[in-house]
C-alpha cells in the first residue's frame, strides 16, 4: 500500500477546509440529493461527499457505507485531491498502490473507485464525490462527463457555504466566519486555562487609494495585506475580515513582548511586499492589541471593541 502524498499547500487547503466550518456537521439534502442520483446512475454500491481532513477523510454524504470517517492514510480520496482530473482505479487488485490497502482486503472490499475532485478555488481540493463497487468497473467517456457533471453540482453546494463564512474578496474569514471560529478557539483556551490576544489592523490611508487610484486597486490593496497575514501568522492563528479596510487576528497563549516581535516581523513582510508590487502607494496600518486570562468574561464583540479602541490610539499616534 502507498499512503496518500500530502499536497504541497496543505497548510492553506486546511485553512480553507476549516473555515467553512462543515466538518462534523448533520447531513444535509442537497449533498444527499446528489449521492443518491451517483449511486443510482452508476449501479455502485457506495457513493460519498468526502472531505480530506488533516489525519482522516470524513463524508459529509454517503450512501451504502454506515463508517462516518477512515484514516486518511488509507483513503483513495487522499490521493484524489492530489490531481485536478477524475482519479478512477478501475480495479484495485490491478494496482500496486491500493491491491494490499485494508478498505480493499477488508470491508468495504474495494475494487473500483471514482473520485472527482472537490475545488473550492484553483488548487484547493477539500474532497471528493467518489463512486466505489465491490467488482471492477470500467467508466467510458459519458460516465465521466456524467461524474464530472455531478461533481460540479457538489462543487457549487461547498461554495454557498463558503459564501456565508468567507469574504469573497479576500478569501479569508468575514465576520460571521471569523466570530465562529473565534469563539471555537476562545471555549479551548478556557478549557486549557490559556490567555487570548485580539490584534485589530485598519489600513491607514485607504480611502486615498480609492479616490486617487480606482477601488480595483483599492481592492488588491485589501487582498494583498490579508495575504500577508495569512504568511506572518500561525495556522492556530483566527484570522478575519470585518468589513472595510478593517481586519482582526486571534492569537492563544501568546505574549505581549511575543506579539511585539510578530507586529515588527509583519511590518517588515509588508515592506518588503510594497517593494515587490511597486504600485504608486504604499500599504500601511495602524494596530490595536487587546489582551485577556482565559476566565475573561467579555464577550468577542467586548474584545474587539477593546482591541479596536488601541488601534485608534497607535492611529492618531505614530502611524506605521
Amino acid at each position: 500500500m502507498i499512503p496518500p502524498k500530502i499536497p504541497a499547500n496543505e497548510a492553506e487547503r486546511l485553512h480553507a477546509l476549516r473555515t467553512l466550518q462543515i466538518l462534523d456537521t448533520s447531513d444535509e439534502e442537497r449533498f444527499d440529493r446528489v449521492t443518491r442520483m451517483a449511486k443510482r446512475m452508476f449501479g455502485v454500491q457506495i457513493s460519498l461527499v468526502s472531505l480530506v481532513d488533516e489525519n482522516r477523510q470524513w463524508f459529509k454524504s454517503k450512501q451504502g457505507l454506515d463508517a462516518e470517517e477512515t484514516s486518511r492514510e488509507i483513503s483513495f480520496c487522499g490521493h484524489a485531491i492530489n490531481q485536478d482530473g477524475l482519479f478512477i482505479i478501475p480495479d484495485t487488485n490491478e494496482d500496486a498502490r491500493f491491491a494490499d490497502n485494508p478498505l480493499v482486503t477488508d470491508a468495504p472490499n474495494i475494487r473500483f473507485y471514482a473520485g472527482y475532485p472537490l475545488k473550492l478555488r484553483h488548487g484547493i481540493n477539500l474532497g471528493t464525490l467518489c463512486l466505489i463497487d465491490s467488482k471492477p468497473k470500467i467508466l467510458d467517456s459519458e460516465d465521466r462527463q456524467l461524474l464530472n457533471d455531478l461533481g460540479a453540482m457538489i462543487e457549487q453546494e461547498i461554495k454557498s457555504v463558503q459564501l456565508a463564512t468567507l469574504d469573497e474578496l479576500t478569501m479569508i474569514s468575514n465576520r460571521r466566519g471569523f466570530l465562529s471560529l473565534a469563539d471555537y478557539s476562545l471555549k479551548v483556551c478556557r478549557r486549557k486555562q490559556m490567555s487570548v490576544s485580539l490584534i485589530l489592523f485598519d489600513l491607514n490611508k485607504f480611502k486615498l487609494i480609492n479616490d486617487e487610484h480606482g477601488h480595483h486597486e483599492g481592492d488588491f490593496a485589501l487582498t494583498t495585506f490579508a495575504q500577508a497575514l495569512q504568511e506572518c501568522f500561525r495556522e492556530c492563528d483566527v484570522i478575519g475580515r470585518l468589513g472595510g479596510d478593517e481586519f482582526v487576528v486571534m492569537l492563544t497563549d501568546t505574549s505581549k513582548d511575543k506579539i511585539d516581535d510578530i507586529l515588527i516581523r509583519f511590518s517588515e513582510i509588508l515592506d518588503r511586499t510594497n517593494i515587490e508590487i511597486n504600485k504608486p502607494y504604499k500599504i500601511e496600518f495602524s494596530a490595536g492589541v487587546a489582551s485577556f486570562p482565559h476566565d475573561t468574561d467579555k464577550s468577542l464583540e467586548q474584545m474587539i471593541e477593546q482591541a479596536d479602541a488601541a488601534m485608534y490610539k497607535d492611529k492618531n499616534g505614530e502611524n506605521r
